[in-house]
């Protein structure tokens, strides 16, 4: 049995605790604790979440995604196989050294995609580009934490309360579609979803697809045809 390598950790901002970066032969691993976020084998629901929302964007014309997280280039490299060349993808990750360790160690997982023409890379917290643009997505895919309840970080929670899910719609298009990744079910957040205005359905999917794994949940929810009220404005008399 080849042995785990330790390769790198980082520090998660805002007390988030720190991430470690695992090597074992080819396989990657990060872990947060004793607590595995991802693996190198196991890409199925990552996958899943880029394929199942961007097949809906096929008919749109220049297509704007914002993807929440990089993680091992997954739904990132899954994204961009879907989508045509006048599509733009940002990717938002708040550990710079994510991004490092796609750029070192796991350049041969990511395949060349950071370098992708339509990828744009923000070292940043993704509820920034969300806050920052109005009807500004066709698409947000959230891949943070291990879904809305946070492990490694609880200012992620910010993204998946009332307030935050408001956020996400005002930033999409009409007709466009926020999709969460989770490593287990949430019935309130199903809740929240369609109380921020969402029609929602719920898919569950294998974390190594086809060839089984745990069962993961990935949230589809579409923002109607109609853009949400913005502020009220005060008209000169």
């Amino acid at each position: 049995m080849i042995p785990w390598l330790q390769l790198d950790t980082a520090q998660v901002p805002d007390g988030g605790g720190q991430l470690r970066l695992m090597q074992r032969g080819a396989e990657f691993s990060i872990m947060a604790g004793s607590i595995e976020l991802m693996n190198s084998r196991l890409s199925g629901s990552e996958e899943a979440l880029a394929t199942m929302v961007c097949a809906r964007l096929r008919d749109r014309p220049k297509p704007h995604v914002l993807i929440g997280g990089l993680g091992m280039g997954f739904t990132l490299r899954a994204a961009l196989a879907e989508l045509g060349p006048d599509a733009r993808v940002m990717v938002a990750e708040l550990v710079p050294a994510v991004v490092a360790w796609a750029r070192g160690p796991m350049a041969e997982i990511f395949k060349g995609c950071l370098t992708n023409p339509r990828v744009s890379i923000r070292e940043e917290d993704v509820g920034g580009p969300i806050r920052a643009g109005r009807a500004a997505f066709d698409a947000i895919l959230l891949d943070v934490d291990n879904g809305p309840e946070g492990l490694t970080r609880e200012a992620n929670d910010r993204l998946y309360d009332s307030a935050g899910l408001n956020a996400a719609r005002a930033a999409l298009r009409p007709g466009g579609v926020l999709a969460v990744w989770s490593s287990r079910p949430d019935q309130n957040f199903t809740q929240r979803l369609r109380k921020a205005g969402f029609s929602v359905e719920e898919a569950r999917v294998r974390a190594n697809g086809g060839r089984g794994g745990a069962r993961h949940i990935i949230w589809i929810a579409t923002n109607p045809e109609v853009c949400p009220p913005g502020p009220a404005r005060h008209r000169p008399a």
